[in-house]
């Protein structure tokens, strides 16, 4: 009976160490996850705010490309008027 009950007092004792060393693995690979979720709520954020950016600088741009149209378009008009001018 001793040999027998020692024999399940290991094997109880095995199963708990197994089971002890897959709660710890699943406790890391939580952590993990959380680690990599946060890093991709980051990610996103950046994504979102660099979005936001190019869309600033495109309207910008174009605002610039308007700008540059009606001071080239002022420019020609002063120059036809120098040029009616000088004749």
């Amino acid at each position: 009976m001793s040999l027998r009950k020692n024999m399940t007092l290991e094997i109880l004792n095995q199963l708990e160490n197994k089971i002890q060393h897959t709660v710890n693995t699943i406790t890391t690979l939580q952590n993990e996850i959380a680690t990599l979720k946060h890093g991709n709520q980051e990610l996103e954020q950046l994504i979102n705010d660099s979005s936001d950016e190019m869309k600033a600088l495109r309207e910008e741009n174009e605002k610039l490309k308007q700008d540059q149209q009606v001071w080239q378009q002022r420019i020609q008009t002063l120059l036809t008027k120098i040029g009616e001018i000088t004749q």
